[in-house]
């Protein structure tokens, strides 16, 4: 290192000491030509000393224009000392206001702002790979994992961790994370057990499509006739109806979900699904309900139903059904028949699957929280709308 004196130039090392002291006296912001006078050497000296000391960033940091260098973090400094505002210093180095607004908020706060100091943070937001999340914090990753053992989805996940820890900002994360997550996962003996997790079967993301069934049942009351009141979902007691297949479509159950709350009901169909089975079986859960709960069903197409006349004589529940090749009409069913994969694969045969485990089926999709009722569960506001009907 050099010294400037009266006589000339006179270079000398600076020790360990001097090096930190000068560097803790620079992240504190005095300037340059004070500390160099204190310590006795040139200003270049000092800024030599504090551009060695600045981590290296990677390559591409440096190639791309978007990134700011140090140089200009150290013009962001000087501006904020001198009390310039956002707008100022961005004119100047010809940035937009907002690439200095959010310097100074990653880098600091305004009145501690450093250039070395945000250097340091830039260099570590950089580095690559990052850690993931849900691995790097035990803590987190065992309440998603409580959650997942219980089929909820990485949305619902997500979202009630928010509600339960709602100032906890280390066990927030999103639905993304969650999945990224379990997809870099599925690789080897892990595989089987993500998509055992995931409600789609799969370890990976594909796209995917449904189609409705074609039939022709006599004297159809479509869904265009259905009471405006059924629409708008207001009032409990409509409800949407399908069958689940099973393997190679050599057995079902059927399902019903409630319009207003997404209520699942599900009956087996253990000795097949002709039109006489289900409508028999259709005859029995619905009869369980309470009078209030029985004022609409809207099904599809399909020819298991063809005898709805004798169901709506037997319970008081008219019959809709949708248009050709529209099952979006019974959107909510649609979904709920999707969820039910999770616990029934289409391998599964489904005339072996008890009464008892269809009700505890149903009674997990009714205490699980969803997105479309505010994160409330079917249980809950099944129950809040019966008790406000008059």
């Amino acid at each position: 290192m050099e010294m400037e004196s009266a006589v000339g130039t006179v270079r000398r090392r600076l020790s360990d000491a001097e090096r930190k002291s000068i560097l803790k006296r620079v992240e504190a912001g005095e300037r340059y030509k004070d500390i160099a006078a204190d310590v006795r050497c040139s200003r270049k000296t000092i800024q030599r000393l504090v551009n060695h000391s600045t981590p290296r960033l990677p390559a591409w940091v440096f190639t791309s224009e978007s990134r700011l260098t140090f140089d200009e973090r150290d013009e962001i400094a000087i501006g904020l000392r001198n009390g310039e505002s956002f707008r100022t210093i961005a004119a100047r180095l010809g940035r937009a206001p907002s690439t200095i607004s959010r310097e100074v908020r990653l880098g600091s706060d305004r009145r501690g702002y450093r250039a070395s100091l945000a250097t340091k943070r830039a260099a570590k937001r950089a580095r690559r790979p990052k850690p993931r999340k849900l691995i790097a914090n035990p803590r987190l990753r065992k309440a998603v994992n409580d959650r997942l053992k219980l089929r909820w989805s990485p949305e619902q996940i997500a979202a009630n961790l928010k509600r339960t820890y709602p100032h906890v900002e280390e066990m927030r994360v999103s639905a993304e994370t969650i999945y990224q997550t379990l997809y870099f996962q599925a690789r080897g003996t892990l595989r089987s057990e993500v998509k055992g997790w995931l409600r789609s079967g799969r370890a990976a993301r594909r796209p995917r499509g449904r189609f409705a069934k074609a039939g022709r049942i006599k004297d159809m009351l479509l869904i265009s006739e259905r009471p405006a009141d059924v629409e708008d979902r207001a009032v409990p007691g409509h409800w949407e109806g399908d069958l689940v297949l099973g393997t190679r479509g050599a057995s079902a159950i059927g399902t019903l979900v409630e319009r207003t709350s997404r209520f699942v009901m599900l009956f087996g169909l253990p000795n097949g699904r002709t039109a006489d089975e289900v409508t028999t079986a259709l005859i029995r859960k619905v009869q369980d309900l309470p009078e209030e709960l029985r004022r609409s069903l809207t099904w599809d197409r399909g020819k298991e139903l063809a005898e709805h006349k004798v169901f709506t004589i037997a319970t008081g529940v008219q019959v809709y059904f949708c248009d050709p090749y529209a099952p979006w009409q019974r959107g909510s069913n649609e979904n709920t028949n999707g969820l039910l994969r999770q616990y029934l694969p289409k391998s599964t045969d489904l005339s072996t699957i008890s009464q008892a485990t269809l009700d505890d089926i149903a009674y997990q999709l009714n205490t699980r929280p969803r997105k479309t009722l505010d994160w409330s569960t079917p249980a809950e506001v099944l129950a809040t709308s019966v008790a406000t009907i008059p």
